[in-house]
């Protein structure tokens, strides 16, 4: 029997090697911080893509915000944190398959590269980086907190030791920044990560693409993946409606998410076809800049979505100081020992700070975990 199935397994590899195009990163060159003996089933990504599926840390992603806070409450259908994952994960793939490039790498990056949003989207993201700032352990980033939490806070701070290529994609990842062009930095080492993580955490302005052009193709799916279905949620909420879209930009994208997300991937294709880099064409880009604009202007920074804003900031400033307090009076029955360091292993808790295991367990919180918090901190009593 296991001859036969070491026939099968060498057999399928040598096909998936054969399907890939000459810019693939292959599955041989990939490398871990801590090297382990190969899998005799699955390649080193799709190893990475089974434990980032099967971590704590995914599982957590159906209960975070996209963009619309609390209106799970009312409308279960609206996008959440999970939707949007398995969006640029299908859409980074389809992308991936007709350049040529390792899907697998592709659907472990994507599968991986929110992470560490805190609850609430961005509006969390901006009142915990405030926090994390005040108590002197620098600015809070998604796409950090993502690697941090791949690297030492899975597997009860042991880290799920992915391969380089994987976390590189990972922190790589950044949908607010508008590229036309992504061009791989094909050199650059784990040294370059550390000093991208001391730079950001200061505030610093950094130019930073992928290593790989896998990691290009997810981090500009992830704007692919969100710019229509925002407008989506945002017309179900009865904030929009579809002829308040500028109609040069619908003319060109399209009014539909479907619409919009065909168009701007067969651009993808095309422009980036048998090239070193992942690119929308000069026009489609420029609309899509438009799109953005129209987008923060009307949906990001509407007075509906930011009334929350306020709650948020508050509230995360006072949970960040409690557990700051528990910490150091050693409240053992805090939520922050029962659900968290009281399951991490001595190299976490030693490595890091208060703050920064303060920082880590409100990044991991659902939505829901955070209400509850808040209110059983505000209002502790039982009936």
């Amino acid at each position: 029997m296991q001859d036969k199935l070491d026939r099968i397994f060498k057999e399928m590899r040598s096909k998936g090697q054969c399907a890939l195009g000459p810019r693939a990163f292959r599955d041989e060159n990939a490398w871990r911080i801590k090297e382990e003996t190969p899998d005799d089933m699955r390649t080193k990504f799709a190893v990475d893509r089974d434990r980032i599926l099967y971590s704590g840390a995914y599982r957590r992603y159906h209960g975070k915000t996209q963009v619309f806070s609390f209106t799970n409450l009312i409308d279960e259908e609206m996008t959440n944190r999970n939707l949007h994952i398995a969006y640029v994960s299908q859409i980074s793939r389809t992308i991936g398959k007709y350049l040529g490039l390792n899907t697998e790498l592709i659907e472990a990056i994507a599968l991986g590269h929110d992470l560490g949003h805190p609850p609430f989207g961005h509006d969390g993201e901006i009142a915990l980086s405030k926090a994390c700032e005040a108590h002197g352990i620098g600015q809070f980033h998604h796409n950090l907190e993502s690697l941090h939490i791949v690297d030492h806070i899975s597997r009860k701070g042991r880290g799920l030791n992915l391969t380089f290529q994987v976390r590189d994609g990972i922190i790589s990842h950044d949908g607010e920044v508008h590229n036309t062009v992504l061009k791989p930095q094909a050199e650059k080492t784990e040294e370059d990560i550390q000093e991208f993580i001391r730079k950001k955490k200061a505030g610093e302005s950094i130019s930073w693409m992928p290593a790989t052009q896998e990691g290009c193709v997810v981090r500009i799916t992830d704007t692919i993946a969100y710019i229509g279905q925002d407008i989506e949620d945002a017309i179900r909420f009865n904030m929009l409606k579809r002829e308040d879209l500028p109609q040069d930009v619908t003319e060109k994208l399209g009014n539909t998410n479907s619409h919009i997300i065909e168009t701007l991937i067969k651009s993808v294709i095309v422009n980036s076809h048998e090239q070193d880099w992942v690119a929308f064409d000069e026009e489609t880009s420029h609309y899509l800049l438009k799109l953005k604009q129209f987008n923060y202007k009307h949906i990001y920074t509407d007075e509906n979505v930011k009334k929350s804003n306020r709650i948020i900031n508050h509230t995360m400033g006072l949970l960040f100081e409690k557990y700051m307090e528990d910490i150091q009076k050693e409240r053992r029955g805090s939520k922050i020992f029962k659900h968290f360091l009281d399951f991490k292993v001595p190299e976490y808790l030693e490595s890091f700070s208060p703050a920064e295991q303060v920082r880590d367990f409100i990044a991991t919180m659902t939505d829901r975990y955070y209400n509850e918090e808040i209110k059983d901190y505000l209002v502790p009593w039982k009936w």
